[in-house]
């Protein structure tokens, strides 16, 4: 029971994250891994609320393992970085390396203090 609900929430997440791909992409082009970016730290940010909340366990299975499993992506992150090392664009690696771990981890703290606040 519990994994369909995580591939419910999953399918939910990934369709999502193609859809805010193409938005952005359409308006500030792939030159750049901005999409990636946004969405991981959205994804950060959102799951760090949903642990500080502490909802009950079916929810965050839902949601966060679910919806937030699919939407985020780790292996595309990873593959945007190999790639712009590829093209010799290391500038635009370490930057989008560091935007993307710090950027992550300070959303993912500000989501959980947020979370504990609406506790």
């Amino acid at each position: 029971m519990m994994a369909a609900i995580a591939g419910l929430g999953a399918t939910v997440g990934a369709l999502g994250r193609y859809e805010m791909t193409r938005w952005v992409q359409a308006r500030r082009g792939n030159r750049w891994p901005l999409a990636t970016l946004l969405i991981n730290w959205l994804g950060s940010l959102l799951l760090g609320l949903l642990t500080g909340w502490q909802l009950n366990h079916v929810t965050l299975v839902l949601l966060g393992t679910g919806m937030l499993g699919g939407f985020t992506t780790y292996s595309t992150f990873s593959h945007e970085v190999v790639m712009l090392a590829d093209q010799r664009r290391y500038g635009a690696m370490a930057g989008y390396l560091a935007l993307s771990v710090l950027g992550g981890l300070l959303l993912a703290a500000a989501g959980l203090w947020l979370g504990w606040l609406l506790r």
